[in-house]
């Protein structure tokens, strides 16, 4: 089912450090303790390459998916350039969103109504569509660390390294993400038209509920 959702942001916060503070050097699966009880989650995934340990993940393109999907509740497509694969042929069966910089927030929000419902952690994947050919694509980048930066901010914030990374590069660069998206390969490639329709597009306080 695709359904678009309108939600406004509130107002800017300094950027933090949540997510970087809470990539930890902890082992073993998420545990949640409450109502006399423990619980491990998400369970024995041994490949560490689906970033098992944390609630927080992070990678690139569709491989990328593929690996850290397994246990999580919610993937995050980031796509700034629409163009790259399609996250809807991902074998996951749970929630596939998408959106840019402009609704970080209200993805944070989703995700944190989406974890009430669970009555414990969400495990989101966060993923960086690429380019179509599945090279680096820092527009995506920057849109993954400012969405992985929002679900910190509201206290979904245990990352994996590989996600405090891109957390990192949207710190830095969070002043430049417009250039950044008329001077990158990517944005030099399709041209002005393209560009100027990306830039409003991850501008947008809109995301897309691509399955839910």
């Amino acid at each position: 089912m695709f359904r678009a959702m309108q939600v406004r942001s509130g107002p800017a916060r300094r950027p933090g450090s949540a997510a970087l503070a809470h990539c930890d050097e902890r082992t073993g699966p998420l545990r949640r303790t409450g109502g006399g009880e423990t619980t491990e989650y998400p369970g024995p995934v041994t490949d560490p390459r689906n970033q098992g340990k944390y609630q927080v993940r992070f990678d690139w393109g569709m491989d990328g998916a593929a690996a850290i999907a397994p246990g999580a509740h919610v993937v995050v497509w980031a796509d700034a350039i629409p163009g790259s694969a399609d996250p809807l042929t991902l074998d996951f069966d749970g929630a596939i969103l998408g959106g840019g910089v402009g609704a970080r927030e209200a993805i944070a929000r989703w995700i944190l109504a989406r974890q009430v419902d669970l009555g414990g952690r969400a495990v989101v994947a966060v993923v960086a569509a690429g380019t179509p050919e599945g090279r680096y694509a820092v527009e995506d980048l920057l849109v993954a660390g400012s969405i992985i930066d929002a679900l910190a901010e509201v206290g979904i914030d245990f990352t994996s390294p590989e996600a405090a990374a891109a957390v990192g590069a949207y710190h830095g660069l969070r002043n430049a993400v417009g250039h950044v998206l008329s001077a990158s390969v990517a944005g030099q490639s399709v041209g002005p038209e393209a560009v100027a329709a990306a830039r409003q597009s991850n501008l947008s306080e809109e995301f897309t509920v691509l399955r839910e």
